[in-house]
């Protein structure tokens, strides 16, 4: 009995997760190239400030899709300071490998049509490094409840860590909601950071 409820309990949150990220997906990609070009670089403004406070040396990062807030910036102003940066690739196995980053290397479409690094795959234990990790996010809520895009790497990532930094969600104004549906493995973030502020979530993650 307490089986079945529970396997209809998940079934109600992911109906509920799907059709949220259809419509955040959809207001994404009606945002015009003007608008998408402001919010770079307004993330990448946030971004720097956030990587100073923190005092951060060495951060991973996703490179950004064209409907993303953009990050592409940010991660070449970083590199170009000294700062190292660790970008994600998917693995068929649900982890994430990373590779550090190269403004004039090279960029292909990975294992779901993401952007990654092409160079020296570094192992899913390189992360553990980091003084910060940036994550993509579909939506946060005002308790720091992340919905993802439905696979599960960052939470994996973020779920396997041991003394995980600080982790900080990148979305766009409108993504900050009241409440998102969560499960079980759902992981919460420290912060969000959107093209026009910085938000710190309290009680803190971890």
């Amino acid at each position: 009995m307490r089986a079945a409820y529970n396997r209809r309990m998940a079934d109600v949150i992911d109906d509920a997760k799907r059709a949220l990220r259809a419509d955040l997906r959809e207001r994404r990609q009606q945002r015009s190239e003007a608008a998408r070009d402001a919010a770079e670089a307004g993330v990448k403004t946030q971004l720097d400030a956030l990587v100073a406070s923190l005092g951060a040396r060495s951060v991973s990062c996703f490179l950004s899709t064209p409907t993303e807030p953009g990050t592409h910036a940010f991660i070449t102003a970083a590199v170009a300071r000294g700062i190292r940066v660790l970008l994600p690739i998917t693995r068929a196995d649900g982890l994430l490998d990373w590779a550090i980053a190269d403004p004039d290397g090279d960029i292909a479409d990975g294992l779901f049509g993401m952007p990654e690094p092409v160079g020296e795959v570094l192992s899913p234990l390189a992360v553990n490094d980091v003084d910060l990790l940036i994550i993509p996010a579909a939506a946060v809520d005002r308790t720091g409840m992340r919905l993802g895009w439905g696979r599960g790497y960052f939470d994996k990532t973020i779920g396997s860590m041991q003394n995980c930094p600080p982790v900080y969600a990148v979305v766009f104004d409108s993504e900050l909601l009241d409440e998102v549906p969560r499960d079980v493995h759902d992981q919460p973030v420290t912060g969000i950071v959107t093209p026009t502020q910085t938000v710190v979530f309290a009680p803190s993650r971890r």
